[in-house]
């Protein structure tokens, strides 16, 4: 190698494939320290992995990209898959871990938001916020008087589905609210609330279920028809992990038959086109897969991807 060979080889940036756009402060950094090739804008997506797959030593992306072992096949030079997100069930871990390339995702840089969502949906569905509005905005307040009175937080055994950072997070939310807390995870915590192993046990103690699980095959519709049944006729169901762990048609047909039951959801099974049937229900509220949705935390999570 020649003297130029060598000093070009210095000056040249590192190869980056970018298959999710980052925040404009995140997207700056990179462009200033690696030489992005562009997927996510790229028309024909097999040719362009193709061509650029070979050359690039990282991957920037997210948890609702698809990565196969396929697309891993192009990468050859790959160390690194950084992803903006918690979740990352569509990426294939086991043919990552057998080349020994790390996954990064953002889950600490969106643990705050997305407790206080989970709350939100709490307040929300238990003080009937979306009915009360429309109390207040249909004049249905002066001409019929009052509107129905709702339930307190304090005292409602709340059932956490999942006791990772998130759920902990929601937890210390909901305690000082004075609801009693009991949770299910893969095995017990060091935490001052009940452990539960069992979900339907889970589910025909509470008052409410918060599920905050990851996505995948061993989470799928695992709120199904008997888990609703056991959380009983007045229960509520708040979801802001992912649309898969609910069985929908059984969520349906349950806020159906109960009147008095209720759900608070930032996920569906099928987005951003939600189960008509289930947006019509009037028992329900609806966030748009938005929980971490706020210009702090999403510039937080593209800053774990550049970090």
């Amino acid at each position: 190698m020649d003297k130029v060979e060598q000093v070009s080889s210095k000056l040249q940036k590192p190869e980056v494939l970018v298959m999710v756009e980052q925040r404009p402060k995140a997207m700056a950094q990179l462009e200033a320290q690696y030489q992005l090739h562009r997927y996510d804008q790229a028309e024909d997506k097999a040719a362009f992995i193709a061509e650029f797959g070979p050359r690039c030593v990282a991957v920037v992306t997210n948890g609702h990209c698809r990565i196969s072992s396929e697309e891993l096949a192009y990468l050859p030079q790959l160390q690194i898959v950084t992803c903006s997100s918690a979740g990352f069930e569509y990426i294939d871990t086991q043919a990552l871990q057998s080349r020994a390339i790390p996954l990064t995702n953002s889950s600490p840089a969106l643990c705050d938001d997305v407790a206080d969502a989970a709350v939100l949906l709490v307040l929300a569905t238990q003080r009937k916020l979306l009915p009360a509005h429309h109390h207040v905005t249909s004049g249905a307040w002066g001409k019929e008087g009052m509107f129905p009175l709702t339930r307190s937080i304090k005292g409602q055994r709340v059932g956490i589905v999942g006791m990772g950072q998130i759920g902990q997070a929601i937890a210390d939310r909901l305690t000082p609210m004075k609801a009693e807390i009991a949770y299910m995870a893969r095995s017990p915590k060091s935490l001052p609330y009940q452990y539960e192993p069992d979900l339907m046990a889970l589910a025909t103690w509470a008052d409410m279920l918060v599920v905050i699980v990851p996505g995948g095959p061993e989470t799928q519709q695992m709120i199904n028809e008997g888990v609703l049944a056991a959380l009983g006729p007045r229960g509520t169901l708040i979801n802001v992990a992912r649309g898969t762990v609910v069985d929908e048609a059984a969520l349906v047909s349950y806020l159906q038959q109960h009147p008095q039951a209720s759900a608070g959801l930032d996920v569906y099974w099928n987005e951003p086109a939600p189960n008509a049937e289930l947006i019509a229900l009037p028992n329900v509220t609806l966030y748009p897969h938005h929980a971490s949705g706020t210009v702090e935390t999403r510039d937080a999570m593209a800053q774990t991807v550049v970090d």
